[in-house]
């Protein structure tokens, strides 16, 4: 047998993930590596942080994708730098040789180099930052049972930065949650108190989508009682007071970070393939600009193109798209075949705010609603890896829908023996 092409992959998300899967029965020995030893669906991350889903359902096992998969092999460890001179990827548990790599980091959070906002706000980019933020919400309800006068005001101010579909959606969560669950929960509490903003730098939420849909979520919002500010740019924060640009000073211990995101560019990338906002230059085939053996993904990832002259958006169907054309060229080039350029045709974009309160967006049309939620739920609902992932979240997703209310308000905080075993980040 002809030696194998060594393949690494960098990063287990929606396109490392699908790429592996797609490779793992063909003549490339495979080498997936990323951080976590399960792949996460971030689109339902703010449901885990708001109580309506358990982080083992949103989240996957690795190994057990490609239990049997002889030529996979799962690495959990932590990426340092690759060394493009040696063809190698450095990590904090050895090295991984290649002869093509795959960058498929995915994205991070931008703070926009404000220090602060990096150390004291909340985020969801991974399922142990939901179940964080679950914790930081339960407990500051928790808090204001016996906070005095002058604590009560920041413990019941919960702003949430950004008005795309993590901010929309979270914020539509967290008021569902003050009008159905918290009462019943607390009946000796008065969540008239509880405030739920959303900051937003432009004019209008969902700024990508259509004036219909824009339109039709805050009026969606403004009916679940969340406070809206457009137009209007945080400035700091030093964990008690959030400062507006417009010297609007507000009180609160919860702060939650959804207003950009950069690409995850490792170190040993050139400068000048990475574009403003992190992201890696690559021709039409996904191919690093400069390089023969470098390929990157999704939202890493920047192609430009006649229909997408700015890039591609950042969205999930992107890498799932972009992973499932490279996987046929690697198919191609074990045969010696020309490979296929990438082309995307958007399926449209959706959010939901709410029960019965969604937006979506086609291409041809848009539509809002009682038929807009249930499609966003059928479609989520299939993009889930397993069949008993998919199970529980039905089950989940059902019994909040008769009840207006779910049991999954678990306060769990990490044990001492748990931080002590736990490696650095």
């Amino acid at each position: 047998m002809s030696k194998r092409k060594k393949l690494v992959i960098i990063g287990a998300g929606f396109a490392g993930l699908q790429l592996a899967r797609r490779l793992k029965g063909t003549d490339y020995d495979i080498t997936l590596i990323d951080q976590f030893n399960f792949h996460q669906f971030q689109p339902l991350f703010y449901q885990v942080a708001t109580a309506r889903l358990e982080p083992s359902s949103v989240s996957f096992p690795l190994r057990k994708v490609f239990q049997g998969a002889e030529h996979v092999h799962v690495r959990v460890t932590k990426l340092e730098r690759i060394d493009r001179l040696t063809n190698m990827v450095r990590t904090a548990d050895g090295d991984f040789a290649y002869d093509y790599l795959v960058i498929a980091t995915g994205c991070t959070n931008n703070f926009f180099g404000n220090k602060n906002f990096e150390k004291y706000s909340f985020t969801m980019k991974s399922t142990n930052e939901a179940i964080t933020l679950r914790n930081r919400i339960l407990l500051s309800f928790e808090d204001a049972l016996s906070a005095g006068p002058d604590e009560i005001a920041e413990i019941m101010t919960i702003v949430i930065t950004g008005g795309g579909p993590t901010g929309v959606e979270l914020a539509g969560a967290l008021a569902e949650m003050k009008k159905y669950v918290l009462p019943r929960d607390y009946p000796d509490m008065d969540f008239s108190r509880l405030k739920i903003c959303l900051v937003e730098g432009g004019p209008t939420t969902l700024g990508v989508m259509s004036d219909a849909a824009q339109n039709k979520s805050q009026q969606y919002l403004k009916d679940l009682g969340v406070e809206l500010m457009l137009n209007t740019l945080a400035e700091d924060y030093d964990g008690h007071t959030l400062t507006l640009k417009n010297g609007t000073k507000i009180k609160t211990r919860t702060l939650i970070w959804a207003a950009g995101i950069k690409g995850n560019v490792p170190d040993g990338i050139p400068d000048e393939t990475v574009v403003k906002g992190g992201r890696i230059k690559t021709d039409e085939y996904n191919l690093m600009l400069g390089s023969n053996n470098i390929f990157v993904l999704g939202d890493v990832a920047y192609m430009e193109t006649i229909a997408y002259p700015k890039g591609h958006p950042q969205l999930a169907n992107v890498a799932v798209n972009q992973a499932k054309n490279l996987a046929k060229n690697f198919k191609k080039l074990l045969n010696g075949k020309t490979m296929t350029p990438f082309k995307y045709k958007s399926p449209g974009t959706m959010a939901t705010i709410g029960k019965h309160k969604a937006v979506v967006d086609l291409p041809s049309f848009s539509f809002q609603g009682r038929l807009a939620w249930f499609t966003w739920m059928f479609l989520h609902l299939m993009l889930i890896l397993s069949v008993r992932n998919k199970f529980f979240i039905f089950l989940n997703w059902a019994i909040s829908y008769f009840t207006n209310d779910t049991t999954l308000r678990l306060i769990l905080l990490p044990t001492r023996k748990e931080k002590e075993t736990a490696k650095p980040a």
